[in-house]
């Protein structure tokens, strides 16, 4: 299934090439940070990081941010709140936050991969009042009530 979806770069962004996916077999598109100088990550420190685009979707999609498995293994870098839902309805520009977990700063550079955006479809929901929930044999039983 192919949907179409908008991407504008934001003012200032211009120069930036669009997140594309690596691989053809690729599920996320790299973000890139679209910081107008270096920035600096500190041991522990979070930040929101701009990616210099804004998607226009229709109803009935999400995209996620996610983190870049490479930055998480290599240098302890990731992203917060995880994955990160933009709505269809957004129109702002799209930002990561970054956490550092790693042992040393990390630098993050104009144009470097700083997450992926997935897409997934959200299907339409109705909530509806019921007094009674059907049993089941799990029940109320979670956070680890099966073991470790």
């Amino acid at each position: 299934m192919l949907v179409d979806v908008k991407i504008q770069p934001v003012v200032g962004a211009e120069d930036l090439p669009l997140p594309r996916q690596m691989t053809a077999g690729a599920s996320g598109f790299d973000l890139l940070a679209a910081v107008e100088t270096e920035v600096r990550l500190e041991r522990g420190e979070r930040k929101l990081i701009p990616t210099g685009i804004r998607l226009e979707m229709p109803i009935g999609l999400e995209a996620q941010v996610r983190p870049r498995s490479g930055l998480a293994l290599k240098y302890g870098v990731t992203t917060l709140n995880s994955p990160g839902t933009i709505d269809a309805d957004y129109r702002g520009e799209i930002g990561v936050i970054l956490i550092n977990w790693g042992e040393t700063a990390f630098m993050i550079q104009r144009g470097e991969r700083i997450a992926q955006l997935v897409f997934q479809t959200v299907p339409s929901v109705r909530l509806i009042p019921g007094a009674d929930l059907t049993v089941t044999e799990r029940g109320s039983g979670g956070f680890g009530h099966t073991g470790k």
